[in-house]
């Protein structure tokens, strides 16, 4: 296979070139899943086959960064493992400090770094489709005092009626509406096709 990083060095990446850059890097995989959520998918993004290219996962991220139209944030803060490298890059671009949250007892919780309150953030997530992380990482700053200015990430697969709300700007780089499924409501196709739980 081509080296990805070589492949899409050059122009500016339109919504079809950034499919296409997934794909080509195996990132984009089609069967039948079990989301974070919990929720059925046939369609399922793995961003660490994408992140795993420095210089793609730079270009990537510094797209997404000139995006976010509203610098009011001191800070970028993402969930792990998934958002870590998304945010640090992030906050590369945007010249911010990066925390992360990390799962304690089955939750998020900051433990290596100190919320103080009036700090404002931005939260940096790899796929958006329900949000539960990134609601999981906005109580944790908004119980410690801090604000949160903005949501991004680097791929949005809700469909538009469940585009989470959060009350602040949503950035991203790629949309894909998928549709998703719950366990007792799976259509004939994915019921004939065992389910797997990608990066889990």
């Amino acid at each position: 296979m081509d080296n990805p990083v070589i492949r899409h060095s050059n122009a500016l990446m339109e919504q079809g070139e950034i499919l296409d850059t997934f794909r080509s890097c195996g990132a984009f995989l089609e069967g039948h899943f079990i989301l974070r959520s919990g929720r059925h998918s046939r369609v399922f993004f793995q961003c660490a086959k994408v992140l795993q290219y420095p210089s793609l996962a730079e270009k990537l991220c510094q797209a997404l960064a000139k995006r976010i139209r509203d610098d009011n944030f001191s800070h970028v803060i993402s969930p792990a493992l998934g958002g870590l490298l998304v945010g640090h890059e992030i906050a590369r671009a945007l010249k911010k400090p990066h925390f992360f949250a990390e799962k304690k007892d089955g939750r998020f919780a900051v433990r290596r770094f100190e919320i103080a309150p009036g700090m404002k953030f931005l939260v940096a997530e790899d796929v958006v489709t329900t949000g539960s992380a990134v609601n999981e990482v906005i109580q944790i700053v908004r119980e410690a005092g801090a604000q949160i200015t903005g949501v991004a990430c680097l791929v949005c697969r809700s469909e538009e009626e469940e585009v989470p709300d959060w009350g602040v700007p949503f950035y991203y780089l790629l949309r894909l509406p998928t549709e998703t499924f719950s366990a007792d409501e799976l259509p004939a196709d994915l019921r004939a096709v065992p389910a797997v739980k990608p990066g889990s």
